[in-house]
């Protein structure tokens, strides 16, 4: 699932469509029966770590609406749909995100639940954070669009985001934006923190309901991070 490997299947693939002579690259594995993982080792880990509410199909008694959290000021609107939110090649660990948005009144997932998701870069920069060097009209750079799927599950590839400073000695942790939707609730708009970050402690406006624990995986040689971040959505006033 990493970068480097959709990128080499479309240059060894769709790239060479029509042209006379293709031969499979060489690092190409047989195609596997449905429901076998155990060639692809980050699927087979996913797979062995039903989501939370999973087994059950239903949420927790124990949870919560989702705490709610400042929207900073680097939102943009009009974001692309896709699975990456960084460019090719962005610099920082990969981390892959995965949730699901529940329904807090029905206590069942939510499909077609749009999120806005946005973000710093690993050195702590917003691609619009340069009043003197915007990003030209129609360029989205660490954001995306996703949309919840029949069972309210969602999932992005990104980088560990950077922390940045907000003063002389202040400083905010790494972080990821949200902003949920979906017809029938109250909309959300909050962020995803980090266990371990060193800054969290100081920080004025986390929220410790809002703090994730990531877990290391090998992928094509390399290290990646992998974390669960499930949304609850409160019910809209009706009308």
């Amino acid at each position: 699932m990493s970068s480097v490997s959709r990128r080499e299947f479309f240059r060894g693939g769709l790239a060479c469509a029509g042209v006379a002579g293709l031969t499979l690259r060489t690092d190409a594995l047989p195609t596997l029966p449905s429901g076998t993982l155990d060639h692809y080792p980050l699927f087979k880990i996913m797979a062995d770590a039903p989501l939370p509410g999973q087994v059950a199909g239903m949420l927790s008694d124990a949870a919560r609406p989702t705490e709610d959290n400042i929207p900073g000021p680097y939102y943009r609107e009009g974001a692309p749909f896709r699975a990456k939110v960084t460019p090719p090649l962005a610099r920082g660990v990969t981390l892959l995100i995965r949730g699901r948005v529940w329904g807090f009144d029905t206590r069942k997932p939510l499909s077609g639940a749009m999120l806005d998701i946005w973000q710093a870069d690993v050195d702590g920069r917003y691609d619009n954070d340069d009043s003197n060097k915007p990003p030209a009209k129609g360029v989205y750079i660490n954001r995306t669009r996703v949309i919840t799927d029949e069972t309210g599950y969602y999932e992005y590839e990104t980088i560990h985001p950077g922390a940045y400073k907000t003063g002389p000695t202040s400083w905010r942790p790494s972080h990821i934006h949200y902003l949920v939707r979906k017809a029938g609730y109250t909309t959300l708009i909050t962020q995803l923190y980090f266990k371990g970050d060193k800054f969290n402690a100081a920080d004025e406006f986390i929220k410790p309901s809002l703090i994730i624990a990531l877990e290391n995986a090998k992928v094509n040689g390399g290290t990646i991070e992998t974390g669960v971040f499930d949304v609850v959505l409160a019910a809209g006033a009706k009308k």
